[in-house]
Order: structure tokens, then C-alpha cells, then sequence
């Protein structure tokens, strides 16, 4: 894709959009499922929209694990033994991607957007429990975190909101601490995704630095306000926020069209 057929307000909505999505992303995960859908309605081949969003996404999730682990919201030493299998498992789905027909994405995405919804909003409890966890730490190491990291690799959209849910469901977490691990995971990962698309060459430079910045921004903001918002309000901010997007990702596919 030729960069002098991205005009300067498209350019504009794309940084605003990694904004969004990089504040969104530390405080529910999903930012993937906004600037993945934005970067294809702009025109971007599939292979150069997964290596654009994979190298703006990075840095955000840079920007919010470094502010967790500052704050002390993380241990650093608790959650490294997790990042090998998460950059394993990316690392071979992104080489598997390189291979098949990325027209998948079109479907892939608003089912993803859909089943992430409707966990949050059905789940009985997202809150603080005293439940064991449902498997054990190495079942969860080496088998949910490279699977969830495999998925990153060949799709992406969601990885944050994956991780956040695996911490819920498998270990027991409560959704703050969940989605604070999930940080330097979904860190992980884009950086395997991204060292691969770095060399396969399906990287859009200008428009992945632009939204890089608007990321930062972002993870900057949503890092400040994490440990202070209602989990209840976290909750129903990813249910606003997938179902928001399935709208309008349907709707820009022609899929539905509303009544003028």
C-alpha cells in the first residue's frame, strides 16, 4: 500500500484511534479489536495491517507493564516464567499466518468482539473470590498462555481480553489483577508477532509510528486510572466497547446496513 493514498485527516483518525485503543487496552484489553478493524477500513492489505498493528500495539502494552510494574501492581519476577511460552506461542502463529488466506480476519473478528461481550456481560462474577484455581500453574503456563499467544500471532484482536479472562477462569484472579498480568503477556507476544513481521517486510512505518504515539498516550492514561475505576465499570466498559465495535465493524462490512 502506497503511503500518499492515506490522506492527513485519515492519518488523524488513525492516531486518534490508537489513543483509544491503547487506554482502552490497559483498562479492559481489546485495543486490538479497534485499531485491527480501523487499519483495514483504511485500505491496508491483511498481512500489513496484522505488522502495523503488532508494532503500534507494542507499544502501549510497553507503556502500561512498565507503569504496572512501577506502581507495584505486578511482580516482575512472579509473571517473567509466563512471558516465554506467551512469545513462543506468538511466535509460531505469526509464521503459520504468513501462509494462509488473512481474508479469515473479516469473520474472525466480529466473533471474537461478540463472544467477549457476552462473557463479561453473562459471567456470575468477575469480582475478588476465594475459589482454588480451576487448573494448576504449570497446566495454565503451558498450555492456555502459548495457545492464547499462538492466537495473537495469527490473529490478534482480543489477546488483551484472552489473557484477563484465562486469569479469571483458570487461576482464580480478580479482573483488576487479571488485566494488570495481562500486560506484560500481551507484551510478549507483540513482540514476537512483531520481530517476524519485521522481517517478512508488512510493516506500514509511518502510520505504525504515528499510532505508536497515540498509543503510548493511551496506555499512559489508562495505567493512571486502572487501580482507581469500579470493576463493575471495568466490566461493563468492555461489554460498551465490543459491542460498539460490532456495530460498526458490520455495518462499515456492508453486512447490515441501518435504515436511512
Amino acid at each position: 500500500m502506497e503511503l500518499a493514498s492515506i490522506s492527513i485527516e485519515l492519518m488523524g483518525v488513525l492516531f486518534f484511534v490508537a489513543v483509544i485503543a491503547g487506554l482502552l487496552d490497559t483498562l479492559a484489553g481489546g485495543g486490538g479489536l479497534i485499531t485491527v478493524p480501523a487499519l483495514i477500513l483504511s485500505g491496508v492489505p491483511p498481512l500489513t495491517v496484522l505488522g502495523t498493528n503488532k508494532l503500534q500495539g507494542s507499544i502501549g502494552t510497553a507503556t502500561a507493564t512498565y507503569m504496572m510494574i512501577k506502581s507495584n501492581k505486578i511482580s516482575w519476577y512472579g509473571v517473567k516464567p509466563l512471558m516465554l511460552p506467551a512469545f513462543t506461542g506468538a511466535a509460531i502463529g505469526t509464521i503459520v499466518v504468513q501462509f494462509i488466506n488473512t481474508d479469515i480476519l473479516s469473520f474472525i473478528i466480529p466473533a471474537i468482539l461478540l463472544f467477549i461481550a457476552v462473557y463479561f456481560l453473562l459471567s456470575p462474577s468477575l469480582t475478588p473470590n476465594n475459589d482454588k484455581p480451576k487448573i494448576s500453574n504449570e497446566k495454565y503456563k503451558y498450555g492456555v498462555i502459548p495457545l492464547i499467544g499462538y492466537y495473537d500471532g495469527m490473529f490478534g484482536p482480543g489477546t488483551g481480553s484472552f489473557f484477563t479472562l484465562s486469569g479469571i477462569a483458570c487461576r482464580s484472579h480478580d479482573l483488576l489483577t487479571s488485566t494488570a498480568v495481562a500486560k506484560p503477556l500481551n507484551l510478549s507476544t507483540n513482540l514476537a508477532s512483531l520481530t517476524i513481521f519485521l522481517f517478512a517486510g508488512h510493516i506500514l512505518w509511518v502510520v505504525g509510528i504515528l499510532m505508536m504515539i497515540g498509543q503510548a498516550i493511551g496506555a499512559w492514561l489508562g495505567a493512571h486510572c486502572l487501580f482507581k475505576i469500579n470493576p463493575a465499570y471495568l466490566r461493563g466498559l468492555v461489554v460498551l466497547m465490543c459491542s460498539g465495535m460490532l456495530l460498526k465493524y458490520t455495518h462499515s462490512m456492508e453486512w447490515i446496513k441501518f435504515i436511512q
